[in-house]
């Protein structure tokens, strides 16, 4: 395989707007209306970049929260997010934790129940 191994994230919400606000609030970010048969806001991203890009998807019938599977966000510091997280309504779960010579994570839970990750290496 060449490449990335992922090419893109779906994080399920429930309540797109909302999810939208909290995202944006967190990282600083506007995301981009995508034209689709179900509503999504997709993430900033390039393709000529490494890493892969996503989006908030409102799936009818298919549940927020708890798939078992983590998105980590890139950061410059992950205590940054956590502050803005709280004020925009999420959580932390995991507070700024070192993980050796690959830096820094932290988790968040943003406002539909959905956990997901910091990385940073400062």
């Amino acid at each position: 395989m060449a490449g990335n191994t992922f090419t893109w994230i779906e994080i399920y919400v429930q309540d797109l707007e909302r999810a939208k606000a909290f995202y944006e609030a967190v990282f600083g970010f506007q995301l981009e209306k995508l034209e689709s048969q179900v509503p999504m806001w997709a993430f900033p991203s390039d393709p000529s970049q490494w890493g892969a890009g996503g989006a908030l998807v409102h799936m009818p019938g298919v549940p927020s929260g708890g798939s078992g599977t983590l998105a980590y966000f890139s950061s410059v510091d992950c205590i940054s997010e956590e502050g803005r997280a709280v004020a925009a309504g999420g959580s932390v779960k995991q507070t700024k934790m070192s993980i050796g010579p690959f830096g820094f994570i932290s988790i968040l839970v943003d406002t539909e129940g959905n956990a997901i990750g910091l990385h940073s290496m400062a």
